[in-house]
């Protein structure tokens, strides 16, 4: 009867002080939050509760196994002492990561509560994501050496990888070149605000948005949803256009190739008539000039303004629509005109047939 009472009594006393554990500690956060509602950490900090309880199941098993005194559990105690070690192991790796992400994703969200640049925001964000992955990686390499260590065998061996080292570090560095070069322009984008999360960008002559930033690449939404996945390292050794750096207002132009009867100050007149219309125009400027002429048209500009990106667009194709459709209803002589009358067969006189005649 001991023989079933004992591990019974073992594994469900450690399987309910976990539980304890984990519903004060839930209980307790549950109070910090609805006491501060300002700081959103409490309330991130709830979502440790799964790591926290395997932790806590793992750690008490680790140090209660051996009171069992059941003969399966005695033939394999080296075994199972192990696997609960490398269970450990993960589980409070696992538990640190959500620890350091609900500490930087409290600081992130008060930062970004209290200040109103976007620019800023945007900025903090991309640093905040990346030294997330960066904090994740490092864990999780500690952890996956610390559960080589418990084995025998990894551990002698200790002593010639370090003696080694020197070589194969000098070795990884030219094999892995490319990834370090990638992973420290990640870093470099990171810290030196060169493109961050939000940022409206020309690359290789696809617009689109940056969507996510790596410590390895970083992949651009253009406009009709595709995703352009580009290593992180193209954009600090390789031109790129930034329409969002300094401030997201933008100015935008649209050309028209006109006949020279165009009635200039009629287009000016509609031209703010469609802005006045257009919700996307932020109504910060415009304007409407003659930019070049040639022997058949002339080049007018349009010049027009908007909050962002995507707006500038939006104005952009509204204008030229409409002023085009103005155009060809109002003043359809405006319009450009191709000649495609032919030339006269009959040959003109020659100068001296003319002097012939009476």
């Amino acid at each position: 009867m001991e023989n079933v009472l004992r591990p019974l009594i073992v594994i469900g006393g450690s399987v309910v002080l976990a539980l304890v554990v984990g519903w004060l500690a839930d209980r307790l956060l549950r109070r910090a939050d609805a006491r501060d509602r300002e700081t959103p950490l409490w309330g991130l900090l709830r979502r440790c509760r799964i790591p926290l309880n395997v932790v806590m199941l793992t750690a008490i098993l680790r140090g209660s196994y051996d009171q069992i005194k059941w003969r399966p559990v005695q033939e394999h105690d080296a075994g199972l002492g192990r696997f609960l070690t490398l269970v450990l192991i993960g589980a409070s790796s696992w538990l640190v990561v959500r620890i350091a992400t609900a500490v930087v994703e409290s600081s992130y969200t008060r930062y970004a509560t209290s200040t109103r640049d976007p620019a800023r925001v945007r900025r903090v964000r991309t640093q905040v994501t990346l030294i997330q992955r960066v904090v994740s990686a490092i864990v999780m390499v500690v952890a996956i050496a610390a559960m080589l260590l418990t084995f025998p065998a990894m551990r002698a061996a200790g002593a010639s990888l370090l003696a080694s080292a020197g070589i194969v570090g000098v070795v990884a560095g030219v094999a892995a070149q490319s990834t370090l070069g990638n992973l420290f322009a990640g870093l470099q984008i990171a810290f030196g605000d060169v493109v961050r999360l939000g940022d409206t960008v020309v690359v290789e002559g696809e617009w689109g948005v940056v969507e996510e930033i790596t410590l390895t690449y970083l992949a651009v939404r253009t406009w009709d949803e595709r995703r352009l996945t580009m290593p992180v390292s193209y954009f600090t050794s390789k031109p790129f256009q930034n329409w969002s750096r300094g401030g997201v207002q933008m100015t935008g132009t649209v050309f028209f190739h006109l006949d020279h009867s165009a009635p200039i100050p009629l287009m000016r007149e509609q031209l703010a008539v469609i802005l006045k219309e257009c919700p996307a125009w932020d109504g910060r400027d415009f304007s409407l000039a003659v930019t070049d002429t040639t022997p058949s048209t002339i080049q007018v500009r349009a010049v027009v303004t908007a909050k962002d990106a995507d707006d500038i667009w939006t104005v952009r194709v509204t204008v030229r629509e409409q002023l085009v459709a103005w155009l060809y209803e109002e003043h359809p002589y405006a319009l450009p005109r191709i000649t495609t009358q032919d030339r006269p067969s009959t040959p003109l006189p020659s100068p001296a047939v003319e002097d012939r005649r009476p």
